[in-house]
């Protein structure tokens, strides 16, 4: 297993950053030989904490840039499978970001959501899984025996949502507007076992999904909310 992030890793890089995007490649592929059997794509920054550049660097340029890049590596492997993390913010996304990182005009996703952070994230997380849908059934993934997934979370308790479900109190008060009917708030392990299937060679049948896995919110609350049709833009 190898480990990429931005400190206390076996690859250390800045998805924010092109040129990190490309020595991360370079990198994985001389630690794994070339061949890769799976491939988890899980980094993201929050919205509420980061400036809004970032989170569209990271959450969708960096993450399209590490499936692309890794790709040749899986289709060298045995039963490859990829998943990226998405979000059940992207049931709230703005459709011109959105469409703009679909385009690969970075400067242009990045500007179209200056000063909102949580715009920012739900774009890049719907853009990430409409990106996901569109590539899976492509020759370079399926045709290549690559399943590929996306899984959108709910609320989950992790370091990184600690600042608005750290306490008691806070969940209640975010499930009493945004209710995840089965039970509540989610653990990292709920998220993980569910990745660890979808990568492992159980799955022999699943790709070019966006499975949610968020207690139900989606189901109860959402289900009316999917995102529309639109030019270049995936409905999930």
């Amino acid at each position: 297993m190898i480990g990429i992030d931005r400190t206390d890793a076996d690859v250390i890089v800045d998805l924010e950053q092109a040129g990190d995007r490309d020595r991360m490649v370079s990198e994985i592929a001389e630690r794994c030989g070339g061949v890769l059997d799976g491939l988890v794509v899980s980094a993201g920054v929050g919205g509420g904490q980061h400036p809004p550049e970032r989170v569209i660097r990271v959450n969708y340029f960096g993450a399209q840039a590490t499936l692309t890049g890794l790709r040749p590596l899986l289709a060298a492997g045995t039963e490859p499978r990829a998943v990226v993390l998405a979000s059940i913010a992207l049931l709230s996304a703005n459709d011109v970001t959105t469409q703009l990182c679909l385009e690969g005009a970075e400067e242009a996703a990045v500007a179209s959501c200056a000063g909102s952070g949580p715009v920012a994230y739900a774009a890049s997380k719907r853009a990430i899984a409409t990106w996901t849908q569109q590539a899976a059934t492509t020759p370079e993934w399926a045709g290549a025996g690559i399943a590929l997934n996306a899984v959108a979370p709910g609320m989950v308790r992790s370091p990184m949502s600690e600042y608005y479900l750290g306490t008691a109190e806070q969940r209640a008060a975010v499930l009493a507007t945004s209710p995840q009917p089965f039970n509540g708030v989610g653990e990292p392990r709920d998220i993980a076992e569910l990745i660890v299937w979808l990568t492992g060679p159980a799955n022999r049948f699943v790709t070019g999904q966006v499975i949610f896995a968020d207690g139900g919110y989606q189901a109860a609350v959402a289900r009316d909310q999917l995102p529309r049709n639109a030019a270049g833009v995936g409905r999930f």
